[in-house]
């Protein structure tokens, strides 16, 4: 909301300001070429949180730090989880019930045979060759029941160690620490532990007047000029328009990329942005002789002159 009031104050002032004179409130929009205030933000904001409660063990990331994805930031208290996945790996690592459940199974299939032979040659009691048929199946479903039991336990070892997991904040993206809002030694619970955003990647953003509706597509490139010393013009692709106008201020939003792969552009910036015109036709009218970086794939194929 407050980056589209900001966006709002710089539409009236490029409106006010642009041409170097009043211009009256039933003024026409800025015709294609004209500069319009813009800022330039991060690509992605994220305010990291734990999804446990508990106790900051350490801090591995500072405001300012460069981060990975996945790349560990914090580590919460986890002695009872570790004691519980270690637990659990012992047990899963453990085979006594099983070979013993296949000893008494072995041992019950040789008794079955034996009672089998015997009453064939009418030496023993059909009642004794059941119980051994019966003692044999009791034994053979222990000895599933052991397995079964042994693979449970194999799987506890997977949830232990999720559990473990679960208390290393790890970054989400590739970024740059904004903010650390606790230390080690304090308890996490709602509040968020850092801020990450992603500046690799910029979007612009720019609040249009309605009367240009239609004139600005997805895919167009636009020549955006930072509000920075010595900052060069630079092509960002529209890749957003809004299909709402504002009835307030009879205004509608577009969202631009920016790439910043190299990180010179900081996210945070006001600009000036242009539509509808080539970037280094539009810098070359300035004064200055400031050039454009024609590395850019915006230039790559412009014959030059």
């Amino acid at each position: 909301m407050n980056s589209f009031r900001y966006l709002l104050s710089l539409l009236a002032c490029s409106l006010a300001c642009g041409a170097g004179a009043a211009v009256p409130a039933t003024a026409t929009a800025p015709a294609a070429g004209q500069t319009l205030g813009c800022l330039i933000e991060p690509d992605k904001v994220a305010d990291l949180g734990s999804p446990v409660i508990g106790v900051l063990e350490s801090i591995r990331a500072e405001r300012g730090d460069m981060v990975k994805k996945g790349q560990a930031l914090a580590v919460l208290r986890s002695d009872v989880e570790r004691a519980s996945a270690e637990v659990a790996r012992s047990r899963a690592a453990s085979e006594a019930d099983l070979r013993a459940a296949q000893a008494n199974r072995d041992l019950a299939r040789q008794k079955l045979s034996r009672a089998e032979d015997l009453v064939a040659r009418n030496f023993l009691a059909q009642q004794a060759l059941d119980q051994a048929r019966a003692d044999y199946q009791v034994a053979e479903q222990k000895h599933l029941q052991a397995r079964d039991q042994l693979r449970v336990w194999s799987r506890e070892v997977g949830v232990a160690d999720a559990q473990v997991g679960l208390r290393t904040l790890r970054a989400p993206f590739e970024g740059v620490v904004v903010e650390r809002y606790l230390s080690a030694g304090e308890r996490v619970e709602e509040k968020p532990v850092f801020k990450l955003a992603r500046i690799d990647t910029l979007r612009v953003e720019v609040i249009v007047p309605a009367a240009r509706f239609g004139s600005i597509r997805v895919g167009e490139l636009a020549s955006v000029k930072p509000d920075l010393p010595n900052a060069a013009p630079v092509a960002a692709s529209v890749a957003l328009v809004d299909r709402v106008v504002d009835a307030a201020s009879n205004t509608f939003r577009v969202r631009l990329t920016l790439p910043n792969a190299d990180l010179r552009l900081p996210a945070g910036l006001r600009c000036r942005i242009s539509f509808g015109e080539a970037p280094v036709a539009a810098e070359a009218r300035q004064p200055g002789g400031m050039r454009l970086d024609t590395n850019l794939p915006a230039f790559k194929d412009k014959p030059r002159r």
